[in-house]
Formats: C-alpha cells, structure tokens, sequence
C-alpha cells in the first residue's frame, strides 16, 4: 500500500493501516521523545500517547500543510515538551533519591544543623518560630515563595511580607 493509500485508509479509521503506520514511523519517533526527555520509561509512554493523538486526529492531517511524517514529528515534540512543562515532570525533578545525596543529606528537620552551618543559628533562635520556617524553606531547603506559601497554607503576598520582616530583623541583628 502506498503512503498516501496509507493516510487514506488511516483517516477511514483502518486499523490494519494504523499497524503499518506504527510499523514505519515509531521507531523514529521513539528517537525523538527520547533525545527531548533521556528516560526510557517515559519516552515509551509519550509514545504510545503520540500514536493515539495519531488515530484519534488523523482526519486533521492535511497533505497540503505539509508532509505526514513532520505531521507526526510534530504531535511527538509537542506531547514531549507538553510532558516536560507538566506539575509531575517537575516534581519528579524536585524528588531527587538520597543516593545522590550520600554525604550531605540531612534530615528536613535540621534546620539548626544548616543554620549553624553558616554562623547564625544564635541569630535565627532569637526569631519567631513563623521567621525560623519561612527562613528554613525559603534558604535552606530552596522552596519559591509560592511553594513556600502552598506549604504554610498562607497567602503569597502574606509570605512576602513576612520573609521581608524576617530577613529585615535577621539583619538588624547581625549589624549589632
């Protein structure tokens, strides 16, 4: 069968053509995924999302716009960069296994090893325990003021402020 015999049958809702169409163009693609995403596991399930936007979009492909194959190439790089930008591919990349932390790692609730660490434990013990936290996450554990505001269950603009005050009476301090 040929190519555009091919698309055809596709569009018509063949399955035997969508078997070939995986046949010809997965391994390719496969390629693609994996060079945006490095991870194996991953790239196998974006590809078999890809192939079902296939099947289910093949009546939106047009010969006219451009060749099938870019066609494809395009729903593949747009579900990888779609994958990536996802709140789970971040988190993923926030959960880093302690294996790659053998000697540094510490336990979440150090935060007077961390801050002595640096020299001014004295100084954040004297701070409020709300001062003490939002330093903790914001500083030590390198939360953004918006996780930092999901996790204290706060306003963001309410944790800006006090990060403010915070880091303001932490310099009063070490300027005595």
């Amino acid at each position: 069968m040929q190519q555009d015999g091919l698309i055809l049958e596709l569009q018509k809702g063949n399955q035997r053509a969508f078997e070939r169409i995986y046949e010809l163009y997965s391994e390719s693609v496969y390629g693609i995924i994996y060079n945006i995403l490095n991870d194996e596991k991953i790239a196998e399930e974006i590809l078999q999302d890809v192939f079902l936007k296939i099947w289910n979009n093949a009546s939106s492909y047009n010969s006219d716009k451009g060749r099938f194959f870019t066609w494809i190439l395009n729903i593949a790089r747009n579900a990888s960069i779609d994958h990536i930008r996802s709140k789970s591919h971040k988190n993923k990349q926030k959960n880093l296994k302690a294996d790659n932390f053998v000697d540094i790692l510490e336990s979440r609730s150090n935060f007077s090893g961390k801050a002595d660490a640096i020299g001014i434990n004295k100084y954040i013990n004297i701070l409020k325990p709300v001062c003490k936290k939002l330093i903790d996450l914001l500083f030590f554990q390198g939360y953004t003021q918006k996780e930092t505001a999901e996790e204290l269950e706060m306003p963001l603009g309410t944790v800006k402020t006090k990060n403010r005050a915070c880091i303001s009476k932490l310099r009063e301090m070490l300027a005595e």
